[in-house]
């Protein structure tokens, strides 16, 4: 089993210690992909409105997170 596979099944671990800490990795793990693909997207041309939409989230929420301004 990968490492993701094991943070994925300690997540849903009964010791909410090792649980929680395996939600907080996946949480950055996430992050650090939402990032890298919004960059790839922008890089393409892609407008905020095009990347929020696939998010689920507003143009405003997407553009304040990744704009870097």
């Amino acid at each position: 089993m990968d490492q993701l596979s094991n943070l994925a099944v300690t997540a849903g671990d009964g010791d909410p210690r090792r649980g929680l800490r395996a939600v907080a990795a996946l949480r950055r793990l996430i992050e650090l992909l939402e990032r890298a693909q919004v960059q790839s997207a922008r890089s393409q041309g892609w407008s905020w409105q095009e990347i929020a939409a696939e998010l689920g989230v507003s143009r405003q929420a997407v553009h304040k997170k990744h704009s870097g301004g």
